[in-house]
């Protein structure tokens, strides 16, 4: 894995903490599952900070704080998977944030020998091809070796709440921008 110098700087103005995550807050994301197999167990995580990266070759993007224990993981191991929920899984979103839900069964699935979670809204697994200090996070870049998707709303994170997509439009943008 390619590791690149912390970007981070001590030029420019000072930012309260409480601040940037009150604006940070205020873009609306999916809320993912990243996975991987470390020791021999399936270790994993509820992460917002996910991206695609690239169509060609086709890329996926995470980023961890150093202090997760998941960071150690993925830095030392060579898949990952991301795992985007329904919004019926706000419960194994909780659960891999750290506030175990007694009682609740998660299983994942072997695919392309990476750990996959079953019942995930769409599933990317990917072999980690480089990794990047970015402040007190490293981003993960991995190459997809398998994607899939199944019906279903996803479960969005907005103003530090839960939430789930408003389907008051009749129908997706016709004319919609492609990016890639």
């Amino acid at each position: 894995m390619d590791e690149t110098p912390n970007v981070g700087s001590t030029e420019g103005p000072p930012i309260d903490p409480g601040l940037f995550r009150a604006v940070m807050s205020r873009f609306a994301t999916g809320v993912t599952v990243i996975a991987t197999e470390a020791d021999g167990r399936v270790h994993a995580m509820t992460a917002n900070a996910f991206m695609s990266g690239s169509l060609e070759p086709p890329l996926a993007v995470v980023s961890i704080a150093r202090r997760a224990r998941m960071h150690d993981h993925l830095l030392g191991g060579e898949h990952l998977s991301v795992n985007v929920l329904t919004r019926q899984q706000e419960a194994v979103s909780r659960h891999f944030a750290g506030r175990p839900v007694q009682g609740l069964e998660v299983c994942f699935e072997r695919v392309a020998d990476v750990p996959l979670l079953t019942g995930a809204l769409a599933r990317i697994a990917a072999r980690i091809v480089a990794s990047h200090v970015c402040g007190d996070h490293t981003l993960f870049i991995g190459r997809i070796l398998h994607m899939d998707n199944s019906g279903g709303d996803p479960l969005l994170f907005f103003n530090s709440r839960y939430s789930t997509v408003d389907h008051s439009r009749p129908e997706p943008l016709a004319d919609a921008p492609y990016f890639w």
